[in-house]
């Protein structure tokens, strides 16, 4: 009976990570999985479902898509799109009073809302999080400053005005195009191949800020 029940639990457990995973569209990883390689640059080609990529860093990579990859297209937004309920993103660096001050804000559609719910480490630059969360105050006073709530906590964020914000709306196969900017995170298999299930790219010459 007890072996029974530790199958089951393990089981259940390896559903409830991967389930995870998948909700994070990539910007977490579950726990017995290496974490995902952040890949920033420009297409150079994708042939058949192997995207090659120009990186910021001047690495030339190429990462295998799934089958049944999603692309998101990244779009330009204004902070006036942004209200209280808006479900965001934004990449920060903390600041010494505890709040958060923006690199950049991702805006998610209606249907994406929850995805990746919370704070974190992130790879955009030295000591920066991500925080993903619904919008609750919305305060517009020399610059602006939105209190993002997760499931346990919140966080303060001023968003200086120069700070890119974009919104991420459904997308398809053929944004993927040589020239296009994309961002996406990469899991590494022990061969060092690159694989991934999510493309954020940007539409008419956007380039994503994450």
């Amino acid at each position: 009976m007890q072996t029974r029940f530790s199958t089951l639990f393990h089981k259940t457990a390896l559903a409830c990570a991967f389930t995870a995973t998948a909700l994070l569209g990539g910007f977490a990883s579950a726990a017995d999985t290496p974490a995902p390689q952040g890949v920033r640059g420009a297409i150079t080609a994708l042939e058949g479902n192997d995207l090659k990529v120009h990186t910021t860093r001047g690495e030339d990579l190429t990462v295998h898509l799934s089958d049944d990859v999603q692309v998101r297209a990244v779009t330009l937004g204004s902070i006036d799109e942004i209200k209280q309920g808006s479900y965001i993103g934004t990449a920060a660096i903390p600041q010494p009073d505890g709040t958060l001050k923006a690199l950049e804000v991702h805006v998610f559609p209606p249907a994406m809302a929850g995805t990746g719910d919370g704070h974190r480490a992130f790879d955009l630059t030295k000591d920066s999080t991500m925080t993903n969360g619904s919008v609750g105050d919305l305060k517009v006073a020399n610059g602006r400053t939105l209190t993002l709530t997760y499931k346990g906590g919140e966080k303060k964020v001023f968003v200086p005005e120069d700070v890119p914000i974009v919104n991420l709306v459904p997308g398809d196969r053929s944004l993927l195009q040589p020239g296009v900017k994309i961002v996406l995170f990469a899991q590494k298999a022990a061969d060092g191949s690159l694989s991934a299930k999510f493309v954020s790219a940007g539409k008419d010459g956007v380039k994503p800020p994450m």
